[in-house]
């Protein structure tokens, strides 16, 4: 089930709402939880068992941990903490990565070793990090050990970070499991910021989507400089509005049901160099591989060579952490390569004396990046690369489709998504706060701008067939 769908809008939100809503307080705990894990069931029926196991064995890693620190066993929780890595990296080695493993080894001895097709479960990648980072601050001392194993599979299980995160730690929610509170003015804020969430998912990343998949579809030969860039753009439009859409609605589910998710995107695209990019795209991962990877490597502790080196680490497995592809791995170290330029001075942004060139380096290296994403192979994202840079001669097949998809509806959605990309509607916001005529117009305008965009919503989603979900994959 994705948010974005009739049966989540109109069916299992308005019914887990209004049941927490009059539930007793004693209740509600266990409402959300049933109710989280019929929503990963509804198309994981099977592969919710996996999820309670991974929460279970966690749970149990934890528990151990606690029994081994009072028992002043340091050996016995450093055993645990090996062997939670061992069974969270190979749940994510069986379930995301076979596949990808045996066809490596065929394609680099020859052999015919038959895939085994193990189907990936639905936002496995986002749970287990989940799991693991609990554990990992049990064993730091940072977060004391949950005994009730129903409320540590209610943080791992709810359902509106489960599929596609923010990733949140243990002891930002904790308390609020624990104890929290439901009333009006956070309802309103919640729904408005779902809104928000799925206007940018149905209004302008799916248009950009329907556009970057005709695009990355056209055989590589076919491919001109215009077309190329329009799907480069389309794309880069489509992921970053289709998973911080997915934020937005995860957060804004969160304030309805009366918890805090942390900001998870931060206008990435206004970045000023790859560094600052990465302080602003997918936050909670970012702050995940920093806390939990880099820092215990040395991070830059040990002078910027080893630094360098631990950066690539992390970036190989961000990589592979999206995916089970050489293109993702490709991508995460591009990433790394760029941030390694930065960091030894090669690249120096802050001395760029055309200040909006730190922009524009900064989109262009993220745009060319998300074509290696995106493509199927390398060997296609480097044509379409190189079709950016150097497709001169006008394709008959370029042209034309170019000529179908992009319509006027679809540059309109490209020009909202610039804006939107931007801090300016929250610039404009402050200012209209600041003139005391408008300031008590600003609440009612805001209510009813969120209703004509959930009925353009709904519009778009009768009218449309189309509603991909690009990080269900991850």
């Amino acid at each position: 089930m994705v948010f974005s769908s009739p049966t989540f809008l109109f069916l299992f939100l308005p019914v887990v709402y209004l049941l927490n809503l009059v539930a007793p307080k004693w209740l509600r705990n266990p409402l959300l939880l049933v109710a989280s894990l019929l929503f990963y069931g509804w198309g994981e029926p099977v592969f919710v068992l996996v999820m309670i196991a991974s929460a279970a064995a966690n749970y149990a890693f934890a528990r151990w941990q606690d029994a081994a620190r009072a028992r002043g066993r340091k050996d016995l929780e450093r055993l645990s903490m090996v062997l939670m890595v061992v069974v969270n990296i190979g749940l994510l080695l069986v379930y995301k990565y076979t596949d990808f493993l045996v066809g490596s080894v065929n394609a680099l001895t020859g052999a015919a070793i038959p895939l085994p097709g193990i189907p990936l479960p639905i936002g496995i990648s986002f749970f287990t990090f989940q799991a693991m980072s609990y554990v990992i601050d049990v064993y730091r001392g940072e977060t004391p050990v949950q005994r009730r194993f129903d409320h540590l599979l209610l943080y791992i299980s709810f359902f509106p970070q489960l599929i596609a995160g923010p990733i949140v730690k243990y002891h930002d929610v904790a308390e609020q499991i624990e104890h929290r509170t439901m009333d009006v003015g956070r309802t309103a804020a919640g729904v408005r910021r779902f809104v928000v969430g799925l206007s940018k998912k149905l209004l302008i990343a799916n248009m950009a989507g329907l556009v970057a998949d005709r695009v990355f579809a056209l055989p590589t030969g076919s491919l001109d400089l215009p077309a190329a860039w329009v799907g480069a753009l389309a794309y880069a439009v489509q992921i970053y509005f289709d998973f911080s859409g997915y934020s937005d609605m995860a957060i804004g589910l969160g304030h309805m049901f009366g918890f805090t998710f942390k900001e998870n995107f931060l206008h990435p695209y206004t970045a000023k160099g790859l560094q600052d990019f990465w302080r602003r795209w997918h936050v909670s991962l970012s702050t995940w591989f920093k806390e939990y990877l880099y820092i215990p490597l040395g991070g830059n502790r040990k002078g910027k060579a080893r630094a360098g080196i631990n950066r690539l680490v992390v970036f190989f497995f961000t990589g592979m952490w999206h995916g089970a592809n050489w293109t993702f791995i490709v991508w995460g170290l591009y990433h790394g390569f760029f941030l390694l330029l930065e960091t030894y001075g090669i690249v120096k942004v802050d001395r760029f004396r055309f200040k909006p060139l730190k922009y524009v380096y900064t989109v262009l290296v993220v745009v060319c990046g998300f074509v290696l994403f995106r493509a199927d192979t390398l060997g296609q994202g480097v044509a379409m690369i190189g079709a950016m840079f150097a497709g001169w001669t006008l394709a008959p097949a370029s042209q034309a489709l170019l000529a179908e998809v992009a319509t006027p509806s679809f540059y309109l959605a490209m020009g909202v998504a610039v804006l939107a990309a931007t801090p300016v509607v929250n610039w404009a916001r402050r200012k209209v706060k600041a003139l005391p005529r408008l300031a008590p117009l600003f609440e009612p305008a805001g209510y009813v701008a969120s209703v004509a965009l959930f009925v353009l919503c709904v519009l778009a989603l009768s009218a449309s067939s189309y509603n991909p979900f690009i990080y269900f994959r991850f």
